[in-house]
């Protein structure tokens, strides 16, 4: 069996329906939810709320500006052009390169995290379910331990309108 799964109407349902799962020993990373809309408000959805992905975009924002700066400043005094009494490397003709070096470089690290906690380009989950889109909410088990799977069928079934599914 590749995993089990039930359907149900409302998210207090399903926070009950998690909670027996935990119940039987299950860690939080066992446990699928799938929804076709957030609900921040119940404690099955915090399990994946804190993320490094605003530091990694400033780490990158960083990086950009510190390139930017270098590869416009060696690029003046690499060739020099003296104006007037000016400064060969002055900052403001260069605030347009560190700008948006700065965010090119921000864009791309989130995007490459972004890409690295999705796990975008790995294998989809086996439990889905098309009721999902139409406002049901699924909660299950993939690859369930044999010695639970009557256990986590009664948990499941407890609040589920329908019948347990298997895959």
């Amino acid at each position: 069996m590749k995993g089990m799964y039930a359907l149900y109407r409302d998210p207090y349902s399903v926070q009950r329906a998690v909670n027996r799962l935990r119940g039987l020993g299950l860690s939080d990373r066992e446990i699928i939810v799938l929804s076709s809309e957030p609900f921040e408000e119940f404690e099955f959805s915090d399990r994946d709320k804190a993320n490094w992905l605003r530091w990694i975009a400033g780490a990158g924002g960083v990086l950009g500006l510190v390139t930017a700066y270098l590869l416009t400043s060696l690029t003046q005094m690499a060739w020099p052009l003296r104006t007037g009494g000016m400064p060969i490397v002055s900052i403001w003709p260069n605030t347009i390169i560190l700008f948006e070096l700065t965010m090119l470089f921000a864009i791309l690290a989130t995007v490459i995290a972004l890409f690295i906690t999705a796990k975008l380009p790995g294998q989809k989950s086996t439990i889905y379910d098309p009721e999902i889109s139409n406002g049901f909410i699924a909660v299950g088990v993939e690859h369930p331990p044999a010695a639970l799977a009557d256990e986590l069928r009664t948990a499941l079934a407890a609040e589920a309108p329908g019948d347990v599914r298997t895959v």
